[in-house]
């Protein structure tokens, strides 16, 4: 069957249920994030293609025990069989120790950049996937994941996820948005707008490299937008988010305005 999007506004979230974002010829996205309360709770999703699945952002290690869990209702862990870490922040990657103390034959998909600063967690002697060196990921069914470079967005090695089967893009810290309430498909861009510019102006670098990555989607289809934190952007918000971008003054415009 054709692949169906279930990203729209009045989606429910259930706590401590994982959540089917689409599905369909074998292939599935599920939203397995955490019960933090923050502003700053974080979203983690699971691509499942056949008998096996990856990671997208896993998380905090305060809530490994939770995703471990959620992962756990949905497909056999051991059949993991690499985890996307867009950056190394904790939030993203700190549960990469668990994860990797569970199956250390994991793989660790993720920018050069970020691989240098994951011995940091206390993690080594791993299987590291360079997106930049290869940035196709094949499932054993020939489905793809693609890698969409995003430099200083807000970090030199950041990127992006496009899941070609879902026409889904895990944005990472792109499009975040700092929310206490939990509120999973945006249902008011206005408003949202708000929300994302919380996150922003302070943690992204420029017009230039937020408008360079906006370029770098032109030829995709994409719809629905899944970042890191808070809501997801369905599609008809898609062409509003990256027309944000486009226009998104933050970091060193504001910082430096005369130069």
């Amino acid at each position: 069957m054709a692949f169906r999007c279930f990203c729209q506004p009045g989606l429910g979230m259930k706590n401590r249920e994982p959540i089917l974002l689409g599905e369909g010829d074998d292939h599935a996205v599920y939203w397995i994030g955490s019960d933090d309360e923050s502003a700053f709770r974080f979203n983690v999703y699971l691509v499942i293609d056949g008998e096996e699945a990856v990671i997208v952002d896993p998380g905090s290690r305060a809530f490994f025990p939770e995703i471990f869990e959620r992962v756990g209702r949905l497909i056999d862990p051991w059949n993991v069989t690499g985890v996307v870490l867009c950056h190394q922040d904790p939030d993203v990657a700190a549960s990469i120790v668990d994860w990797l103390r569970f199956n250390p034959a994991l793989r660790i998909i993720a920018s050069e950049r970020t691989n240098v600063l994951l011995p940091h967690y206390g993690v080594k002697d791993y299987d590291f996937y360079n997106i930049v060196e290869r940035p196709v990921w094949r499932f054993a069914s020939g489905r793809k994941l693609r890698f969409v470079e995003a430099p200083f967005l807000h970090f030199a090695g950041a990127f992006a996820t496009y899941d070609e089967s879902s026409r889904f893009l895990f944005s990472g810290d792109i499009w975040a948005a700092l929310d206490t309430e939990r509120v999973l498909v945006v249902r008011d861009f206005d408003y949202h707008v708000t929300l994302m510019d919380l996150f922003h102006i302070d943690y992204m670098a420029s017009n230039k490299a937020a408008a360079g990555f906006a370029k770098r989607l032109e030829d995709y289809v994409i719809d629905a937008i899944l970042p890191q934190h808070g809501s997801i952007i369905p599609s008809e918000y898609v062409e509003r988010a990256i027309d944000y971008l486009m226009d998104l003054q933050c970091g060193l415009d504001l910082i430096y305005p005369d130069l």
